[in-house]
């Protein structure tokens, strides 16, 4: 893994922690691929590409905070 996409995993943990606390998710960690990150959504395990992860989680955030 290159340094790029572990500063980039290193920021989708944060966002998904964040989420996390906030109760917008049930979990989240490392997928089976090194470029895949586990989002547990509704229930549901999603295995994500990480720039996927991360934008799902940012737009996650942002729409909490609006409501």
């Amino acid at each position: 893994m290159n340094s790029t996409q572990a500063a980039l995993r290193d920021e989708i943990r944060e966002l998904a922690e964040e989420a996390f606390h906030q109760k917008l998710i049930s979990g989240h960690g490392d997928g089976p691929d090194i470029n895949e990150y586990q989002i547990v959504y509704q229930g549901k395990p999603r295995h994500l590409p990480l720039e996927q992860a991360r934008f799902f989680l940012t737009n996650l955030l942002y729409r909490s905070r609006i409501h």
